[in-house]
């Protein structure tokens, strides 16, 4: 009997997040079909089935972890065969049995926020001093749901940068509370659009204090990877190569549907002298 771990692959905005939902489409459910199918393994309960995390709606990966029992050796593109495009096995490693995929080392996300052209320019220097804030160990209370027992987590590296057309947030720590990553962006966004101040961050993390926050957009985030002291992936690149190519795929029709809306407010407004205001108003509005 051997236990393996996979690295899995997603885009999230096909699914109703990771984790199995009745009747609702999950990347997890998708898994568990490829698996069986496959004849990896006949359940998850009795192949010891267990994963790194469970993203929420809309999130995406490229470094989500599982791990299983099987007799079976592992082809990784036999799993793929049966997944939907938009989920890929992209490596695997036998672990021992006592491996669970939950106590990583290291867990890291990144987040990318588009900048918007009817924003005015942001403040860089002041969120990069706000995520400053954020590392080593605090209570996150603020930044999840109050019920949360245990809302202390340590942030090892919060990291802010101007990348072309994106502001990129690059979060790594052992372990995130739900929306705790989104949250995080949401306060450091603020920061660099004026609406908070850097002082006010600080009072975000103070428990005592209770703030709402608005996590930022899903779609936005990616589970780069999740690491471990002793285990060492072993990619698949053929695997790689089909994930890349749905990747290019979705990107082409994204670029279509931008390239689109930009024409027709161009044709509503040759000058474009209007779209500010037009874009305040209905800030406003909201």
């Amino acid at each position: 009997m051997l236990k393996i771990a996979l690295k899995i692959a997603y885009l999230g905005c096909d699914y109703y997040g990771f984790a199995r939902q009745p009747d609702l489409p999950t990347v997890e459910g998708e898994l568990i079909k490829a698996l069986t199918r496959s004849e990896i393994i006949d359940n998850p309960s009795d192949a010891g089935y267990s994963i790194a995390g469970r993203t929420d709606r809309g999130v995406h990966a490229l470094g989500n972890v599982i791990a299983f029992r099987t007799e079976s050796m592992i082809n990784v593109n036999q799993i793929n065969d049966c997944l939907p495009a938009s989920i890929k096995v992209l490596a695997q490693t036998s672990v021992h049995h006592g491996f669970k995929p939950r106590f990583a080392r290291q867990r890291h996300y990144r987040y990318l926020m588009p900048k918007n052209p009817f924003e005015e320019n942001w403040d860089m220097k002041s969120m990069k001093e706000a995520a400053k804030l954020f590392i080593g160990t605090h209570d996150f209370s603020n930044f999840t749901k109050r019920s949360e027992r245990d809302p202390v987590r340590t942030v090892n590296n919060l990291e802010v940068r101007n990348q072309d057309h994106v502001i990129c947030f690059d979060i790594k720590g052992e372990s995130f509370l739900w929306n705790m990553v989104r949250k995080m962006v949401t306060a450091i966004i603020n920061v660099g659009l004026g609406k908070i101040e850097v002082r006010d961050v600080a009072k975000h993390l103070n428990p005592q204090r209770k703030v709402f926050i608005t996590p930022a957009p899903a779609e936005g985030l990616i589970l780069m990877d999740v690491t471990y002291d002793t285990v060492k992936f072993v990619e698949d690149p053929y695997a790689r190569r089909l994930f890349l190519s749905v990747l290019m795929k979705n990107y082409m029709n994204t670029c279509i549907h931008s390239a689109a809306y930009r024409e027709m407010m161009g044709s509503l407004d040759n000058n474009e002298k209007c779209i500010l205001p037009l874009y305040n108003e209905l800030k406003v509005l909201k």
